[in-house]
């Protein structure tokens, strides 16, 4: 090993929040050449793409934040996805990392050059977008995020509707809800917020549900202007509050979901259930508005709102299955025809495109899609074997759910630093985890999957097309041990 580090070159896929930071990192750190590749013309990611009304984030504002990056100015205890798209862009220009974007340039090919067998003294991706070759780079880093992929459902004559119709990640500013007929598909987090957010404004709104959910009733607070100006003036405060809510989140409730805070999971449950008596007193509405599965089951909800709203006059919750959609509204299974004017499809994501259409080669002309036919994987939610050099951040079997996704991320670069320090140093030509060892991981991730909550008995959206859960067993705790400092033995000598 010589004392001199190697110079590298890395690409990172998406300039949403995990692509922001680490790019601003992997500068700090002296990587001599980072270029952020961006599909859309923006940044923000997920941030960027809903606008839906009534829009927040479900982690509280002071943990939904770069630990680099403390802001005293959040207006409320859960931010508007406004604010955060706003946070991001203004930690994106306090750091220079603008000049670092390529933007509309979604990659659509990688293809790994030399590494073990290769041929070539030369081991590098070659990297392809929308815009062309753009040259080719040691290392990259994919910060794609899960949730942006709109689902569409299938449903017959979705098509035909004569109304206004797009999915809720897609909001049509130019349609005016005012005194329309609203039908909203879809009883997930989004749904709920719209619901609560358009109620007063409609002259009728019909809410589909397919399965209730548990919502935790918690007030989304403001900050006064003293509170902003103590947390400005003692920073300390915040980092404060910053680590109380990680204990509670991230310890304590991820503790619980899989299986090891049962006194938290009951808090949870018992939460929920005062939420719903507390609100809903029509006993036919509340019937059918309770879960049959555990809290925790599916991501849990936050919100004060949606009880309230959906017990309005102008407010319906409509339980039965829905046949086909016609030009004029929703029919459902009793052969009611709902006619709406609007329709919002609340459908959510598909969290399980990694790397969306991108073409992946790596070794041997061995293809990522190949890889993860029978579902997606990773060492230790990192790296993939035979893909040497090839990064994830929110890769397979991450903490998701009710977590803050900014401190998985976090968590996940500074272990993805250290692999690059690796290479710097030359420690290793390639970074390429072994897979008999990668294997065994991902073995000993299943069987601890069945002591979760998420496989209690629902179906959510956790679950890949293999019917696997697609999060982390363990505690969060565990997480930061295991991504903490490589294990050399665990990867490929190259």
């Amino acid at each position: 090993m010589t004392d001199k580090k190697r110079t590298v070159s890395v690409a990172v896929i998406g300039a949403g929040a995990g692509g922001i930071m680490a790019a601003i990192k992997l500068r700090e750190a002296g990587v001599a050449k980072v270029r952020v590749f961006e599909k859309e013309h923006d940044l923000g990611g997920t941030w960027r793409d809903n606008t839906y009304p009534g829009l927040i984030c479900d982690i509280p504002s002071h943990l939904y934040r770069f630990s680099f990056a403390p802001n005293p100015e959040w207006s409320r205890t859960f931010s508007p996805g406004s604010e955060i798209h706003d946070y991001i862009r203004k930690v994106a220009q306090d750091n220079a990392a603008e000049e670092m974007i390529t933007y509309d340039s979604e990659v659509t090919r990688l293809e790994y050059v030399g590494g073990s067998g290769g041929g070539s003294v030369s081991k590098k991706w070659r990297l392809t977008t929308t815009q062309g070759y753009q040259g080719e780079f040691d290392i990259v880093l994919s910060a794609v995020g899960i949730l942006h992929h709109p689902v569409y459902p299938e449903i017959e004559g979705l098509d035909r509707f004569a109304g206004d119709c797009f999915h809720s990640a897609r909001w049509d500013h130019s349609v005016s809800l005012d005194s329309k007929r609203i039908g909203i598909i879809g009883t997930g987090s989004t749904a709920v917020q719209i619901v609560g957010a358009i109620v007063d404004d409609v002259d009728k709104l019909s809410l589909f549900q397919r399965t209730p959910q548990w919502v935790l009733g918690v007030p989304n607070q403001s900050y006064t202007d003293e509170e902003k100006t103590r947390y400005r003036e003692h920073p300390e405060e915040m980092q404060r509050e910053y680590d109380g809510l990680a204990q509670t989140l991230n310890h304590g409730f991820a503790a619980a979901v899989v299986g090891e805070n049962d006194e938290a999971l009951a808090a949870m449950q018992n939460g929920c259930q005062q939420n719903l008596d507390d609100n809903i007193h029509d006993a036919d509405l509340k019937a059918r508005l309770t879960p049959d599965y555990s809290a925790g089951c599916k991501r849990l909800i936050v919100s004060d709102a949606f009880y309230p709203a959906i017990s309005k006059p102008n407010a319906e919750l409509v339980t039965e299955s829905i046949t086909r959609i016609e030009p004029e509204g929703v029919r459902t299974a009793d052969g009611r025809l709902h006619e709406l004017d609007v329709l919002v499809l609340a459908t959510g994501f598909d969290p399980h495109r990694f790397l969306g259409d991108c073409e992946v080669v790596g070794l041997g002309g061995a293809t990522l899609a190949d890889a993860w036919s029978q579902g997606n994987y990773a060492y230790k939610t990192i790296c993939v074997p035979g893909f040497p050099n090839l990064f994830f951040l929110g890769g397979p079997n991450s903490p998701i759910g009710n977590f803050s996704y900014l401190l998985t991320a976090e968590t996940q670069y500074r272990y993805v630093e250290k692999l690059i320090d690796l290479i710097r140093d030359r420690a290793l030509d390639e970074v390429n985890p072994k897979s008999d060892v990668t294997a065994q991981y991902n073995e000993s991730l299943k069987r601890a999957m069945a002591g979760t909550v998420w496989a209690s008995g629902c179906q959510s959206w956790y679950f890949d097309r293999f019917g696997n859960v697609a999060s982390w067993p363990w505690t969060f705790a565990r997480f930061e041990e295991e991504l903490s400092q490589p294990q050399l033995e665990d990867f490929q000598a190259a």
